[in-house]
């Protein structure tokens, strides 16, 4: 049995020629080889799969080959291995490797002009790592290249990224992976449809590796013969064939059979998040079909993109819009709804009512009936000069009938000069006149009947009775608010000293208990010994103030503090800051303030 080996390897790039997808920077480094113009440590990042390992060895052969001719790209197997070093830094990212890296370094090649060491991963290098490899980075020696390769560039430190000359490789496209897949595919015999190829490309998400080892695993189900109902089995993805159908039953209002069809999908294992997120995706590339500048951003295969257009020509840009919106909140509500199942049926259901016929006509009833302001005006300047130029004043027609028996008399005496045509018309025409006529004299006496009559007697007496009514309940809620008494007051009082108590704030407490509120009308007036006292109570007067208003039912209440110094004994029961016990102590041991100035101390607050 002949050993296999995957496509990933077998197919291994081993020139510039052969690197899918990153065409700038091929050119780059062959023109820095063949300019000499090559920088002695280079980052190569981007994602996984794109190619980054291969340029890096393809770059170690390149530039020890000794005579470069014209077509650099042809690369013969050298002598020149052993001055190729690879080093994984995930499993060796310590200290000590990159010393022994540095001392290798330090020895020049026995064949060949350069020594190229290739660091991949090196993000998991260590911080000791990093700042071992720092000077030997800035300053290699002349036979020395670094090549440096990343999946993560963030994680690298900023003095080693200042050191390097950095390439950025891409994602690869859809299409250049399906071209490379399509070669491969003739060179092994196997007969792959486009669409299948082109599934492949898509779940490989721009990484060379990826669909490589996704066509190996494709190949082994399906044998020599790649179909693309064969590939979305195999990879269990939906197909465009689903969608397409969905999005027929959605735009002939099918609920029944879109619910079905849902738990079908739902029945293959399917997510319902990655459903309905595939379906905006669908109506998108419907979208994009509808303009001929945007036809280009549709990436599928050719049999696809004719299924697109002739699906797109069934539906309208209105529909579209509306069927993104709702599928996109759905997509962003999934993770938050509890009956995730059900989220996704109520998104169908509303998909699939868009162009119903009776959500149409309720749309059009919401929407207002905007009057021609031209034919309106039209229309009104007619009526007006046929009752001045034709009508007197008082004979207005004003029913339907009347003015259509007047027309009928009309016609009758001009019918020999006049034909059948032109009698018609004037009858009409005089209708809609009348009708007109008739709307006008109605609306004015509608407009005349609501327009307020100020200067009655019997509004002059509302008015009145309005504002006595007003004064009479300001004089109530006035009564009703200064309306307590001092024992009231002292209870609240009381009370709120027991409500900060019992919050821990102590002093407060004492300091409010220790205090006689007396009420001035709507004004609380207390008295405190010392500036100490206000200061606390002052911070929680807005507690306090809430507290008195809602127990006393009266929303006008003020406070008012006075500082009322008194003796010396009555004054001993409060409480006094360090600063006010030390101002009385140096009033009595003076040299008590010389020795705090002598020795530079402070008072602890």
């Amino acid at each position: 049995m002949e050993h296999f080996v995957v496509s990933a390897r077998k197919y291994r790039p081993q020139n510039f020629e052969d690197v899918v997808g990153q065409k700038a920077i091929s050119n780059t480094l062959l023109n820095a080889i063949k300019n000499d113009h090559l920088a002695q440590a280079l980052l190569f990042t981007g994602p996984r799969g794109v190619g980054k390992t291969s340029c890096a060895r393809i770059l170690a052969k390149t530039i020890n080959q000794q005579e470069l001719d014209a077509d650099v790209n042809e690369i013969e197997e050298s002598d020149f291995s052993f001055n190729v070093f690879e080093l994984d830094a995930a499993s060796n990212n310590s200290v000590d490797d990159i010393r022994n890296l540095t001392d290798q370094v330090r020895i020049p090649p026995q064949t060949g002009k350069y020594k190229v060491y290739i660091i991949d991963e090196v993000h998991m290098l260590s911080q000791a790592a990093f700042n071992a490899f720092l000077k030997t980075l800035e300053e290699p020696p002349k036979h020395a290249i670094f090549i440096l390769a990343t999946t993560e560039k963030h994680k690298i430190i900023p003095t080693i990224l200042s050191r390097c000359q950095i390439f950025d490789f891409k994602r690869i496209t859809v299409t250049d992976i399906k071209e490379h897949l399509k070669k491969i595919a003739q060179k092994e015999g196997v007969s792959a449809e486009d669409d299948a190829l082109h599934i492949i490309a898509q779940k490989a998400d721009g990484a060379m590796r990826d669909a490589l080892s996704t066509y190996d695993r494709v190949v082994s189900y399906c044998g020599k013969n790649l179909t693309r109902q064969a590939v979305t089995e195999n990879l269990n993805v939906l197909d465009y064939e689903t969608y397409f159908e969905v999005a027929d039953l959605l735009l002939h209002n099918q609920i029944a059979d879109v619910l079905i069809k849902f738990n079908h999908i739902l029945a293959k294992g399917f997510d319902g998040q990655h459903f309905i997120s595939g379906l905006a995706s669908h109506f998108r590339d419907l979208m994009v079909c509808q303009n001929q500048k945007t036809i280009a951003l549709l990436e599928v295969g050719e049999l696809t993109k004719t299924r697109y257009f002739e699906q797109a020509q069934q539906t309208d840009l209105l529909f579209l819009q509306t069927a993104l919106q709702l599928a996109n909140q759905c997509d962003f509500d999934y993770k938050l709804s509890r009956n995730q199942r059900l989220h996704v049926e109520i998104c169908l259901m509303q998909l699939a009512s868009i162009t119903s016929e009776s959500n149409v006509d309720l749309k059009k009833k919401a929407e207002p009936q905007i009057l021609n302001p031209t034919k309106v005006g039209t229309a009104e300047r007619q009526v007006t000069s046929s009752i001045e130029v034709n009508e007197p004043q008082p004979e207005v027609i004003t029913t339907e009938k009347s003015a259509n028996q007047k027309s009928v008399k009309t016609s009758t005496d001009t019918t020999q000069s006049k034909p059948n045509n032109s009698t018609q018309k004037e009858v009409e025409s005089s209708s809609i006149k009348a009708t007109t006529q008739s709307a006008l004299n109605s609306s004015k006496t509608k407009i005349e009947e609501a327009k307020p009559s100020g200067l009655s007697l019997k509004a002059i007496k509302h008015k009145k009775a309005l504002k006595a009514e007003k004064e009479r309940l300001d004089s109530n809620k006035k009564e009703r608010l200064s309306k307590f008494s001092q024992e009231d007051l002292e209870r609240s009082w009381k009370a709120f000293s027991k409500v900060v108590k019992n919050k821990g704030q102590k002093i407060l407490a004492t300091s409010i208990g220790m205090c006689k509120p007396i009420a001035k009308d709507n004004l609380i007036c207390i008295e405190v010994p010392n500036d100490t006292m206000k200061a606390e109570i002052l911070q929680q007067q807005g507690d306090l103030m809430s507290f008195l208003k809602d127990e006393l039912d009266n929303t006008t209440l003020d406070l008012k503090i006075d500082v009322v110094y008194k003796n010396e004994k009555e004054n001993a029961k409060y409480l006094y800051t360090d600063r006010e016990k030390y101002d009385k102590l140096v009033k009595s041991y003076p040299s008590l303030d010389t020795l705090r100035r002598t020795f530079d101390l402070d008072l602890q607050s």
